[in-house]
């Protein structure tokens, strides 16, 4: 399963490098803009072909996503740790987590889970390269929850990742700092064909 998410920051022609990722065989795309108001937000998805609501993610703005026609939501590692509560059943939920333990103690109520940084990180320099969590994989116990490593992969790692027992990949740096993005999609893809 190949992830993409996008900067927190405004990207010129996002929505459509968005759409070309999700065509180019992209699972599925999470929104992370914390920062946008919920203009920008709508203004972007609604940039984007309806036909891909179903593979969109909001990691914020969650009162907007019944308007947007988004039934998946991506609930933060602090947000999950304070006492979230699963409310709404028309949802699809997934979260964060930062080590194996905290991956092996989720409920099935959650779809997937990003696990990181796995790889030294491509979006934030130095982050990862002192502490990563690519051989705790190992140590996963939990199946009812997909693991997908985030963090530093790009189409060189990805098998590597795969074969430590990772579902999938979550892509950020690998995306909006390449120069053929669809390429590292492609790529990756080929690669899951061979799980």
């Amino acid at each position: 399963m190949i992830i993409g998410i996008s900067s927190e920051t405004e990207n010129r022609n996002e929505s459509a490098t968005i759409q070309k990722l999700l065509c180019g065989g992209m699972d599925l795309f999470h929104i992370r803009k914390y920062n946008y108001s919920d203009k920008m937000l709508v203004d972007l998805t609604e940039k984007i072909d309806r036909k891909f609501r179903d593979r969109l993610v909001l990691h914020s703005h969650f009162h907007l996503a019944k308007k947007l026609q988004i039934n998946r939501l991506h609930i933060n590692e602090k947000t999950r740790k304070v006492g979230f509560e699963f409310a709404h059943s028309e949802f699809i939920y997934s979260t964060s987590v930062h080590s194996i333990e905290d991956f092996n103690q989720l409920s099935s109520n959650w779809k997937y889970a990003f696990l990181s940084p796995v790889f030294p990180s491509i979006s934030k320099k130095g982050y990862g390269i002192d502490k990563n969590v690519f051989e705790e994989i190992k140590n996963r116990t939990n199946a009812a929850v997909r693991l997908i490593g985030l963090g530093g992969v790009q189409q060189e790692n990805y098998k590597k990742l795969r074969n430590q027992g990772a579902d999938g990949a979550a892509l950020l740096g690998s995306i909006w700092q390449h120069p053929y993005p669809l390429k590292t999609i492609k790529k990756c893809k080929q690669i899951d064909q061979l799980f």
